[in-house]
């Protein structure tokens, strides 16, 4: 297996382009990196700019990468086809702590499935698997996997209507115990996830979001709180969650200025 050197590219030629719905698309990569679940890589697009993603699958001689149409970059990255060069840097960042044993939850919401699906997979069988999107278009890889999941939309067009938070308290209040909840989707619904968890006494572990320039601690534009994102996270668990004051509260522009988080994520999508 392959580690690519933190302070510099390797360029890969996409191998193949998967287009999962309107928005959204994956690109693999015939090469092989060491990666545990939750750690990111840096995505280049020469003459363009350069973001992180996490992998979205993985395998020995494979891996890919989901993106989501939201702004300048994430438009042009959907757009590349099979034979266009890109730049990739890492794997960079802290994983999630695989639950070896036991029984545990697994909340995603919208692009979240994306960092939770290579988990998903490594997970034992005793798994609650919560999945949210918009609608049924946006379920993401609806056949991939071969256990059960409890499905919500915010129109109803398919499962619950309404938030995977709905279906998590529901398991709580059913009796369901837990030895560890995951979840990464918009940082609200990991926030509530987190305060579900902290009230019936349940581990958990979330993935968060900000903006990067280094992918390894240098720049500290990905600060939240007292931690940086690239290099203590970007999973946290419980413990560490507790003392990020601004875990839902602030992050950082491009330009350094401190914002709200609504802020922060309409500036992501321009």
């Amino acid at each position: 297996m392959n580690q690519i050197a933190g302070k510099r590219h390797i360029m890969l030629r996409v191998d193949e382009k998967q287009v999962e719905n309107l928005k959204f698309a994956t690109l693999f990569f015939n090469w092989s990196l060491d990666f545990s679940p939750g750690q990111f890589v840096m995505l280049w697009i020469p003459g363009l700019d350069e973001k992180p993603y996490t992998l979205s699958f993985h395998s020995q001689k494979r891996f890919g990468i989901t993106i989501e149409a939201k702004g300048r970059f994430s438009e042009q990255a959907v757009k590349l086809e099979k034979g266009d060069i890109v730049g990739i840097r890492g794997p960079f960042g802290n994983g999630f702590e695989i639950l070896k044993h036991g029984s545990c939850a697994v909340v995603a919401g919208g692009c979240g499935m994306a960092p939770l699906a290579t988990l998903v997979e490594q997970l034992d069988k005793d798994v609650c698997f919560i999945n949210g999107a918009k609608s049924e278009d946006y379920i993401l890889y609806p056949g991939r996997f071969e256990r059960q999941r409890l499905i919500c939309t915010d129109d109803g067009s398919l499962g619950h209507k309404g938030l995977v938070t709905d279906l998590l308290f529901e398991q709580f209040e059913q009796g369901q115990k837990f030895d560890m909840v995951y979840a990464c989707g918009p940082e609200i619904m990991m926030y509530n996830v987190f305060r579900l968890c902290e009230q019936y006494d349940v581990p958990c572990q979330v993935s968060l979001e900000r903006y990067m320039r280094c992918g390894f601690g240098v720049c500290g534009a990905c600060i939240c709180g007292s931690r940086l994102v690239c290099v203590d996270g970007p999973v946290f668990g419980s413990e560490q969650l507790r003392s990020i004051k601004d875990f839902n509260k602030k992050a950082f522009l491009k330009s350094g200025r401190e914002v709200d988080l609504p802020q922060y994520f309409a500036w992501r999508s321009l």
